[in-house]
């Protein structure tokens, strides 16, 4: 039976209920904004695979927003999210903004390295409201493993940098992107988009894709970061933030491909904004 608990301290209880009846009681935490789609799903199945207990978040994180940003806006779907979590998470972990930001609170955390750029060009604000409420919901839950989706590239390595660096005792799994038919990356904001709009946005990985390809075979990065970005205009979409190629391991700027690389873009259509990246 899958139980929704609200507070740190039900949520404590809970997990030392479980671990002090099982000897080497593995704990699972798949952190998620709620909106559930298929990706998500493929994390908390994921996370079965290494863990008895698997507990999932559900908070819409305010402190990762701008004031000019969709958190109002944001889809908030607790009720779906729970018939499709149900059987397949043994803990919703659903606290209210109050429970995890109360009065007086006055903590944030900042990670340089791999947030450095990119996401933090357009967002600033972005990757300490991550690292901040990450750090809370593993201190919280404890975890053995928690996992996140390899869609969110540079978020992933930001995760994995703050547990590093803060020695906390949970491994950080990268699940591979889950992705539409025609290859597009699952997202909760994909739900904004219109037809014409779904339609063009289904052009992003397949950019993506052409100009790895090209990066390779020319191992001239530049140029095919500048065609993908002229691609992604002629392709209908309205602004690209970034199309880069970057060191897989720290996102680090390349001259050429002598190691693993990812390419990561980001660009908008209307008022959704779209993230993307693979490997080279």
């Amino acid at each position: 039976m899958t139980s929704i608990l609200s507070t740190v301290s039900e949520l404590r209880a809970a997990l030392a209920q479980r671990r002090a009846s099982d000897t080497g009681h593995r704990v699972g935490l798949v952190p998620t904004m709620g909106a559930l789609h298929a990706g998500h799903l493929a994390l908390v199945g994921e996370a079965r695979k290494h863990s008895r207990t698997v507990v999932v978040s559900i908070f819409v994180n305010p402190t990762q927003f701008a004031p000019h940003e969709d958190f109002e806006a944001y889809p908030r779907t607790l009720e779906t999210d729970v018939a499709k979590l149900t059987g397949r998470a043994d803990i919703i972990f659903a606290p209210s903004a109050a429970e995890i930001y109360p009065e007086g609170f006055a903590t944030s955390i900042s990670v340089d390295g791999p947030s450095v750029g990119l996401e933090t060009d357009i967002r600033p604000h972005f990757f300490s409201g991550v690292a901040t409420v990450v750090a809370k919901l593993l201190i919280a839950a404890g975890p053995d493993v928690a996992m996140f989706g390899e869609k969110d590239y540079q978020q992933l390595l930001v995760v994995k940098r703050l547990v590093q660096d803060l020695a906390l005792p949970v491994e950080i799994i990268g699940v591979p992107t889950l992705r539409e038919a025609d290859g597009l990356a699952m997202s909760s904001r994909n739900a904004y988009l219109s037809g014409g709009e779904r339609t063009i946005a289904g052009r992003l990985n397949v950019i993506l894709k052409e100009a790895a390809l090209k990066a390779r075979d020319s191992g001239n990065l530049r140029a095919a970061e500048a065609s993908a970005t002229i691609a992604l205009w002629n392709a209908g979409f309205g602004r690209a933030d970034y199309v880069t190629i970057r060191d897989a391991q720290n996102l680090e700027p390349l001259a050429k491909l002598d190691r693993p690389a990812r390419i990561l873009a980001a660009a908008k259509i209307g008022k959704t904004r779209l993230i993307d990246n693979m490997a080279v």
